[in-house]
């Protein structure tokens, strides 16, 4: 073949064979059971890249996440260097074939340990992207993102090229979810037998894959000058430090979560979906201005959202979840029934109510007005005199933690934090349900008179009927007379 290869996307696969014998294209396939060292990048990158192959529902996951062509025929390779750019190796090449023709594809970046995404290497690599036509890059590392679209770097992708991020974590537990007896099931019995061998290397101690263990250098200095008293800077890089650290920590308190739950749990405000400079420089503004840090987690079919507040001043961490007051009841009933919700969370857990129910607090949002009451469990009884005259509209059921002294250390942070939420969801909010509205009643008042209205409908009907009746055999007998008029004539 003497044209050289200029693009991916729309290239018959036969051709794209040929570009590679004829060494237009250096590259290795995919192995499942890669020749390199355990957590070598190039060992991750073929188990990954085979697993997306050969195990359905993985593939279909990870490729709609990275808004990627989902039928067709998969092709994996790795170490790949295309002509135009010899300096170059790329990690991993996915292609989808359909008919013969490619159809999609991406490129692959992954770094395993401590290794970030580096800005200059990526930058290179779209523009072998944007060279060969190739309309994804998908970067790996031990870096956590809110959402897939989002990226660990600042950069800006060229004109019809997209860049994903996936950590390794986020991997590692769709891997476990799809293990699970639910929805996501894997069908095939062999492809549940590859999983369960992906997970099992994956959470190998030398596979290069951890989750996230500590905050960067910048989250104590800001702890540090807040309690002095010392003004924060938008451009300082400490800033900076402590807010990308809160976002990482955040998503992967919501992989702990979605790993013991079987479901993935999402994280982060809606609003900031693929922008993460916008969430970036809010947060940063938030913390200035504020001292205050704050991030949403959302599990499917939990009683709220769970909201997670970092205050710096006071060095403490706030959940929360929030419930509607049942507005069937009297404010003592109100109270009844938030009380009676959490003594069943002692009843199902009551090791772990034990452990944390010191740092439970009930808060009673009042209607029309701003202000709240915070009570603790051994004061629910008394809070009817203080609130008494006024509507009940919410009660949020906060965990409450002063970290003192741990609040700026970088790992015992990262420990404390991850232990609270798996605390807060075992020992509470799994056990919390919404008050709904119940069906309407029947009015007593109203029973004999509809009964009447009834038997009054249907007497009418039983008169109208007859009368029908008598018109009808009227009718007949007309009918009867008319039809036998011809014979007299």
């Amino acid at each position: 073949m003497d044209k050289p290869l200029t693009k991916i996307i729309g290239l018959k696969k036969s051709e794209f064979d040929e570009f590679i014998k004829n060494g237009e294209l250096q590259i290795r396939e995919a192995r499942l059971i890669p020749f390199s060292k355990p957590g070598d990048e190039m060992a991750l990158t073929s188990v990954i890249l085979s697993s997306l192959r050969l195990i359905k529902e993985f593939r279909k996951k990870i490729l709609s996440d990275a808004k990627m062509m989902i039928g067709g025929q998969i092709y994996v390779f790795t170490e790949i260097v295309f002509s135009q750019f010899p300096e170059l190796r790329v990690d991993g090449l996915l292609i989808i074939v359909k008919g013969g023709i490619i159809k999609d594809a991406a490129l692959f970046e992954m770094k395993n340990g401590s290794n970030d995404i580096e800005q200059e290497q990526i930058e290179d690599y779209l523009k072998i992207a944007k060279t060969y036509d190739i309309p994804k890059l998908i970067t790996v590392s031990n870096q956590f993102v809110s959402e897939p679209t989002q990226s660990p770097i600042n950069t800006k992708p060229p004109k019809n090229i997209e860049l994903y991020h996936f950590s390794w974590t986020y991997l590692l537990t769709f891997a476990h979810i799809l293990l699970f007896k639910n929805d996501t099931n894997i069908e095939d019995e062999d492809q549940v037998e590859i999983m369960k061998e992906v997970v099992n290397y994956l959470e190998y101690d030398k596979s290069g894959v951890c989750g996230f263990h500590q905050m960067k250098k910048g989250w104590s200095d800001v702890v540090e000058k807040i309690n002095s008293g010392a003004s924060l800077k938008q451009n300082d890089t400490e800033v900076d430090d402590a807010v990308i650290s809160w976002q990482q920590e955040e998503k992967d308190l919501a992989l702990i979560l979605s790993k013991s739950l079987g479901v993935f749990v999402n994280s982060g405000e809606t609003k900031y979906k693929g922008n993460l400079k916008a969430r970036l420089d809010d947060d940063k503004k938030k913390l200035i201005t504020d001292k205050v840090l704050t991030t949403t987690l959302r599990v499917r079919g939990a009683v709220s959202d769970i909201k997670i507040k970092a205050l710096f001043e006071k060095r403490i961490i706030e959940m929360s979840v929030s419930l509607k007051a049942p507005q069937d009841k009297t404010m003592r009933g109100q109270l009844g029934w938030i009380k009676r919700q959490i003594e069943n969370c002692y009843k199902k857990n009551e090791k772990t109510f034990q452990k944390i129910n010191s740092e439970i607090l009930i808060e009673i949002i009042i209607k029309n007005t701003s202000k709240s009451e915070r009570i603790s469990l051994v004061d629910i009884d008394k809070v009817y005199d203080v609130i008494k005259g006024k509507e009940i509209k919410e009660f949020k059921v906060l965990f409450i933690k002063d970290f003192g002294k741990k609040f700026s250390s970088r790992s015992k942070f990262v420990v404390i934090i991850e232990e609270m939420i798996i605390d807060y969801y075992s020992g509470i909010i799994q056990y919390l349900y919404k008050w709904e509205q119940p069906a309407p009643k029947m009015m007593e008042d109203n029973k004999d008179s509809i009964m009447e209205a009834s038997n009054e409908d249907a007497n009418i009907d039983i008169l109208k009927t007859r009368e029908n009746g008598v018109e009808d055999e009227q009718r007949d007998g007309l009918n009867k007379d008319t039809l036998q008029e011809p014979d007299n004539i």
